[in-house]
């Protein structure tokens, strides 16, 4: 990193699978510092330290979040509060996603005063080396194998999917969890529908092979703020099925272009899924429009999208 940059010492506090930061040191960092703009993306007590100083010396101070009006729907009155506070002073306003938008508005932010900086990945390293590269694995699922990822309603639409096509479907597990071992021996109990694999945790850099060795990927969140892994999906030409609780909706995942918006019912997801393996011209028109929605989700745009704020920010 070719500029002047400060790690804070580590002071973190966990509460309720949550990490609290709490660090007055960044008062001194940002005395030496002295920035003309001070972007802030959370409410943790070290936000707020950044915060109170950018009012006190009166720099222009800019908010951002990965966060949407859905996300936040379950927010306290005091968390509420806090956020009404600093938005009347806030002279900006980054958001990764429209949902993102429509929450700073919900808070009477004006549309001129906010700005996008889309989550992303290096698209290219994702692209397929060879368009016609076997992909071994009908589905994959990629995440935290915990609740709220739901990796037992992945397993019940491919267990569906095999019934609906009459073979045995092979599906791919990245990640690690809790559940691990529970979705392990469910999967297990049923060796003449299912294969399935078990990649574990994978580094970044494992990544694109991993999607580039599938055909379908399932994303049936409960919760999602955006959900980066259909960034990775798409860059590697898959379509995506996903609940309608990512942010990803309507955004990068389109229904009925690039994959389908469903709600949690596995049998509508098999047979969506089931739709897209079995019909070859389908699934290829879906898997290029993957490619070109990506496209708009970069590491360029996003970065573009925050220097417009902060220029903003300055200027007002």
């Amino acid at each position: 990193m070719h500029f002047e940059r400060t790690f804070l010492r580590e002071r973190i506090t966990t509460i309720n699978d949550r990490y609290i930061h709490n660090n007055i040191d960044v008062i001194k960092a940002l005395k030496r510092l002295a920035p003309d703009v001070i972007v802030t993306d959370g409410f943790n007590p070290t936000h707020l330290y950044a915060f109170a100083y950018a009012l006190i010396k009166k720099v222009a101070h800019v908010a951002m979040t990965d966060g949407t009006l859905d996300s936040e729907k379950t927010l306290s009155a005091a968390h509420r509060m806090v956020r009404r506070v600093v938005y009347a002073r806030t002279r900006a306003f980054i958001s990764a996603s429209h949902g993102g938008k429509k929450m700073y508005e919900s808070y009477g932010v004006p549309d001129s005063h906010c700005f996008q900086a889309c989550l992303c990945v290096e698209n290219a390293d994702y692209s397929p080396l060879h368009e016609q590269a076997p992909r071994p694995f009908d589905l994959i699922f990629c995440g935290r194998i915990e609740t709220v990822k739901n990796p037992f309603f992945a397993l019940d639409v491919a267990l569906l999917v095999a019934k609906k096509l009459g073979r045995k479907v092979s599906m791919l597990f990245v990640g690690s969890g809790s559940l691990e071992n529970e979705v392990r021996m469910a999967a297990a109990k049923h060796p003449d529908l299912l294969e399935a694999t078990f990649n574990g945790f994978a580094l970044q850099h494992e990544l694109p092979s991993l999607y580039r060795s599938a055909r379908l990927f399932i994303f049936p969140t409960r919760w999602d703020p955006w959900g980066v892994v259909a960034n990775e999906a798409c860059a590697a030409g898959l379509p995506v099925l996903v609940s309608p609780y990512a942010g990803v909706c309507g955004e990068l995942v389109v229904d009925g272009q690039n994959g389908f918006i469903s709600e949690l019912d596995a049998h509508l997801w098999a047979e969506r899924a089931s739709l897209l393996l079995s019909d070859a011209d389908l699934y290829n028109t879906f898997s290029q429009r993957s490619r070109v929605l990506v496209n708009n989700f970069t590491f360029d745009a996003a970065s573009a999208g925050i220097v417009n704020a902060c220029r903003f920010a300055v200027a007002t």
